[in-house]
């Protein structure tokens, strides 16, 4: 067969294959596969109500195309690093000032991490070691002491600072932190050192080239009171630590060195640093949570799995920033492949025209489900940003507990699910979304991190779990599951087994009925746990705590995620609810439907415990397919009522102008006039 007729039988099985719509025809919307047009500008005042801030930062740039390259191609980590200290000094220089930010508007702090994330993640990060780790440190551990000494010269850059918190052997283990920090009480210091190499502190932003100062995770030794000359170890505490002059020279006894080139974000100069017989003030330790006075009496308000329970606690707001910045990523990143789709015409009926990428079901299948999580994702971190506002304001201990477990699981979820969406959007872009200039290779590069730092992410789905099994023995040891925290009061209905005239209804009314939607993955969560509980309670005593608990891991991870997609259904749902548009709402709603239903059909469980029977599978299947066509009906506008300017996506493949204009031109060709 020829390479003509192969073609021809080809496209032949394309066109029975699927009847998809017309980019401009729209044959779909005849059958009702259609959502209504929305006001774009409602959508985006429906999901930011602080998007006045987008326009003016991302203004700023507008007029500096010096720091936005298109692509990071052939640039050293040298030229990177200065690319991004040149960008966030922009920042200041037109009047932002994150630390106030961070102080007294919190949700604008995390909004500017989420803008930044697509003029340069290196970027991102640096605002958040200096802003949020370096400064948030000094202001969240330390007191007022330590407020007056830095804030100003930390807010103006003037004092770039690190966090040195991870070892060459320790990273999310902090408990095990080896580098000591031992009161001389004749000269009221305290004397920093690295007992041996495991101990050297690693990957640590703004040590290589900027940091002239660090708060420095250290164990606080301090000779006993007992005369007997023993030292006593209070366990890791948080100090601050000269580390070079204002030449930018090493101070005595600190050594540092660049870890080099990374996979991504080599903008960020991280550092290894090693202390040799370091001293500072004891006034230098930030000692909210424990101080020491000049005779070396310790105190703390907190015993010591308390107080160091809350000095991690302090440091959530960096996984919190994570998560919103990694959603600008993955709002970059449907926008781009939606665009592309919507543009690509490929293949198409005998004799007809060429149709749109997007308009395959099997792109649909990809895309619609990424843009759906996109918008939930978005609603849940507005939800958490709120709440830990919330929880600063008050330091109400629940508000502080949820705010704790929800940052940890939507951390982990969201950074996970978006460096899996950038290989679905590279791919759906075909061989173009492997263009540099295209964005998706340097975004997968400088986002994968995400999912290891201020928390690995296996480790902080573990910790989720963990705190859903202390609740459920806590408060309910001898009862059915039924809550957890806040967001899950409504677990004892919806954790009894299912009724079979609900496992078999198959209208499209009730799949799409938010009441069964949530009950179902409600029902998934309170399952896991409870089945999770047991199984944990049948091998401690045979293997004991710390081996059943790995036994186990595989259940305890899918327990986590299941919680957090719960919760992000709820509060996508709550999103919709509020919506006042009924066009935007509507398109809402199908998102949110889409959401929940591909997580109820891709889960066996459902089918195993006979939750949904297999005419409701089908069902589902029908409906998802339908609803992934409604969505592309206006799947352009949705990724449009995320409002980033050409000049910060800036991937010519996804550009508002839906043309190749832009990247021929990039490739040295002159536009045809």
């Amino acid at each position: 067969m020829d390479a003509s007729k192969r073609l021809e039988v080809l496209q032949k099985h394309l066109a029975e294959g699927s009847t998809p719509a017309h980019v401009v025809a729209a044959p779909t919307a005849s059958r009702g596969a259609s959502l209504p047009r929305f006001d774009i500008g409602v959508m985006e005042a429906c999901l930011d109500d602080i998007a006045s801030l987008k326009e003016e930062v991302y203004e700023v740039f507008r007029h500096r195309p010096d720091l936005l390259p298109s692509s990071l191609e052939g640039l050293s980590k040298e030229e990177h690093r200065e690319l991004a200290r040149q960008q966030l000094l922009l920042l200041l220089k037109a009047g932002y000032s994150p630390l106030r930010f961070y102080v007294h508007d919190i949700r604008k702090y995390f909004y500017l991490g989420e803008l930044l994330a697509l003029v340069d993640l290196s970027l991102t990060v640096k605002m958040g070691v200096q802003y949020s780790l370096w400064g948030g440190s000094i202001l969240n551990l330390g007191t007022e002491k330590h407020r007056k000494a830095y804030f100003e010269d930390i807010d103006k850059f003037r004092l770039p600072g690190c966090f040195a918190m991870t070892e060459l052997h320790h990273g999310s283990n902090v408990a095990a932190l080896q580098t000591e920090a031992v009161l001389d009480v004749a000269t009221d210091e305290w004397i920093i050192n690295t007992p041996d190499e495991g101990a050297l502190k690693w990957w640590i932003g703004n040590a290589a080239e900027d940091g002239r100062a660090g708060t420095v995770f250290a164990r606080l030794k301090v000779p006993s009171l007992d005369g007997q000359g023993n030292i006593v170890d209070h366990g890791v505490h948080a100090i601050v630590v000269p580390l070079r002059d204002a030449s930018g020279q090493c101070l005595p006894g600190v050594e540092i060195r660049d870890c080099g080139y990374k996979v991504g974000l080599n903008g960020v100069d991280n550092g290894s640093i090693r202390f040799s017989g370091v001293r500072v003030p004891r006034e230098n330790l930030l000692d909210r949570f424990g101080s020491v006075d000049s005779s070396g009496q310790y105190r703390s308000p907190f015993s010591a799995s308390r107080r160091f329970a809350a000095t991690l606690g302090e440091l959530t707001g960096g996984r919190v920033g994570l998560t919103c910045s990694s959603l600008g990523v993955l709002k970059g990143a449907v926008t781009v492949a939606i665009r592309y789709g919507a543009m690509r015409r490929q293949f198409g009926p005998a004799g007809g025209a060429e149709i749109s990428v997007l308009d395959y079901r099997s792109q649909q299948e990809k895309l619609m489900p990424l843009l759906a999580s996109a918008y939930g994702i978005h609603f849940t971190t507005r939800y958490l940003v709120l709440q830990y506002a919330e929880a600063k304001r008050t330091k109400e201990e629940d508000v502080i507990a949820d705010v704790h477990a929800l940052s940890a699981g939507l951390k982990a979820y969201v950074t996970s699910y978006t460096a899996n969406a950038l290989s679905v959007c590279r791919e759906a872009c075909g061989g173009h979304g492997y263009a540099a200039v295209n964005r998706f290779g340097m975004w997968r590069s400088d986002h994968d991190i995400f999912q290891t730092f201020e928390g690995d992410n296996t480790v902080l789905l573990q910790q989720v779990s963990g705190l859903l099994l202390k609740k459920y023995k806590d408060r309910f040891a001898v009862a059915p599951v039924t809550a957890t925290y806040r967001y899950l009061r409504q677990w004892a209905a919806d954790s009894l087994p299912p009724n079979p005239l609900v496992s078999h209804d198959t209208s499209p009314r009730h799949l799409r009925d938010p009441a069964f939607l949530i009950r179902a993955l409600r029902y998934r969560t309170g399952r896991l746990l409870f089945t999770l509980a047991q199984r944990l309670n049948k091998h401690t005593g045979r293997l004991g705590q710390f081996h059943a608990w790995n036994k186990c891991l595989s259940h305890i991870l899918a327990l986590a995620r299941a919680h957090i997609e719960s919760v992000i259904y709820t509060h996508f749902i709550e999103g919709v609810n509020k919506c006042p548009d009924a066009d935007c709402r509507k398109s809402l709603k199908a998102m949110a439907d889409v959401f929940a239903l591909q997580r109820i059909q891709s889960d066996v469980m459902f089918r195993n415990d006979d939750y949904v029977a297999a005419e409701k599978v089908k069902a589902i299947n029908r409906l998802l397919e339908h609803l992934r066509m409604e969505m592309r009906s206006q799947a352009v506008p949705l990724v449009d009522a995320f409002n980033i300017p050409d000049h910060i996506l800036r991937a010519p493949i996804g550009l508002q102008s839906q043309d190749y204009t832009n990247y021929v031109e990039v490739a040295g060709w002159s536009p045809v006039m």
